[in-house]
């Protein structure tokens, strides 16, 4: 059997694929296009601003986990180091983390070249946090269902994130603490949003995702650095 540090690679537990409704596949295009085309300049300006200050490559990619445990790469402007090892989970005070990188994620902006993801239908606007296949496959079983879902740019962990972030600092071990305290929270939380996935929840926590990047500038909270992974 396969091992990743010693750690026997196993199939995730998902279950089968659990389908989006039209109307949000509908929602997801409509607003990926719109974003994609009124943020092009912006996107084009991050881009400079990340290859002046870091160097290439501009964009991070790395495989996440989508519906029914498929794997898809996903997309984000680099916020860290090249070459930067370490935990697969960042906290809101990371030394891999760039200058530039550390504005990105506070603001949000490292996350905008995910709606290409979401255009492609890897991914949708308002879902589960999307997952690095080795920490999804450590998740407890109990908690796997959560991968028949496909994963969202936003939703009521994303929303969450710096408060998350914050608490992995310090913790000699914040893989186990997210797996252990960090999973079993976020995923109740992710099935009361999918228990009420309809287009109108989605476009609420579309609108409260603008409202919690537009205070970023002003959170002085100890939970006000960007983190995640």
């Amino acid at each position: 059997m396969e091992t990743i540090e010693g750690v026997p690679r196993q199939a995730l537990s998902a279950g089968p694929v659990a389908r989006i409704a039209p109307g949000r596949r509908v929602l997801d295009v409509v607003v990926a296009v719109t974003l994609l085309l009124l943020l092009a300049p912006l996107l084009a300006l991050l881009a400079l601003v990340v290859r002046a200050t870091t160097g290439p490559p501009v964009l991070f990619r790395q495989p996440r986990v989508g519906a029914g445990g498929e794997e898809f790469t996903l997309y984000k402007f680099r916020s860290m180091r090249n070459g930067s090892e370490g935990p697969q989970v960042a906290g809101g005070v990371d030394p891999r983390v760039t200058g530039t990188g550390r504005l990105l994620r506070r603001l949000g902006l490292d996350e905008l070249p995910q709606l290409w993801n979401v255009l492609r239908g890897d991914m949708t606007l308002v879902g589960p946090r999307p997952e690095v296949p080795d920490l999804a496959r450590r998740y407890p079983p109990e908690h796997q269902w959560v991968f028949r879902h496909r994963p969202g740019l936003t939703g009521p962990c994303q929303l969450r994130s710096r408060a998350y972030a914050a608490q992995l600092d310090g913790h000699p071990d914040p893989e186990a603490y997210y797996l252990k305290t960090l999973v079993p929270r976020r995923t109740a939380l992710d099935a009361e949003f999918l228990s009420r996935a309809t287009a109108w929840n989605v476009a609420r926590y579309v609108a409260l995702t603008v409202l919690y990047l537009l205070r970023a500038p002003w959170d002085r909270g100890p939970d006000s650095r960007g983190g995640g992974s």
